[in-house]
């Protein structure tokens, strides 16, 4: 580089050693060792008096000692508890019943009030009234009837039946006499803001169809 009216500059480089720093790694310490405690060891044989082990479970058995004690009380269909069985077995069994009667009932008025067909003025051919127009006929029957008898013989079961509790507790015995009794008065109050021929009627129709379930039960056992 001389020749040429240069002049040579020598750069030093100073190559400084790489420092290299060692991470002091932690030092691994050993956990510390628990020993479980040794759990005591249980007899399941020991809970028999309280659980009862021995024997299957039983969702659907009625518990013999909480049946009904009055007398005359196990003649009937179902094994009774009480007062409470009887007033739910029959105000449930009395509204279905009439509910279904009442369904029956207006399917049959729902059949005799079809709309009659409309006569055609320009050929006086007589056209058949729509079939959906037929159904909500019978439709509104059955709900307008149905829904009626079927409360209505939800509240005699519901009266027969406190009724019939009732002399049953006062009397100490169950017997026809007090089911006789119990449907004459429940068939009373039901129709007593009817008129007096409107309660006897009910009165009678209840007293016979309680001598009616009488018989049935004699029947049966």
């Amino acid at each position: 580089m001389w020749l040429f009216g240069g002049s040579k500059k020598q750069e030093e480089v100073q190559e400084k050693p790489t420092e290299f720093v060692q991470e002091s790694t932690p030092a691994v310490t050993t956990a510390p060792q628990f020993e479980l405690p040794t759990l005591p060891s249980f007899d399941a044989s020991k809970l028999h008096p309280l659980a009862g082990l021995d024997k299957d479970l039983e969702y659907l058995d009625l518990d013999e000692e909480k049946l009904s004690t009055i007398e005359g009380t196990g003649n009937g269909i179902l094994p009774s508890r009480g007062w409470s069985d009887d007033l739910c077995y029959g105000t449930g069994t009395l509204y279905v019943g009439g509910l279904g009667l009442g369904g029956l009932y207006g399917i049959n008025e729902g059949l005799k009030n079809l709309p009659r067909g409309t006569v055609d003025p320009a050929t006086g051919v007589v056209k058949s009234a729509p079939f959906k127009l037929k159904l909500n006929t019978v439709l509104n029957q059955v709900t307008k009837h149905g829904p009626h008898i079927g409360n209505s013989a939800g509240v005699l079961g519901i009266l027969y039946n406190v009724i019939d509790s009732s002399l049953d507790a006062y009397r100490g015995r169950h017997d026809d006499l007090n089911s006789l009794a119990s449907g004459a008065l429940a068939g009373a109050i039901f129709k007593s803001t009817s008129g007096v021929k409107a309660m006897c009627y009910s009165s009678g129709l209840m007293t016979l169809a309680a001598a009616s379930w009488c018989g049935f039960k004699r029947l049966i056992n």
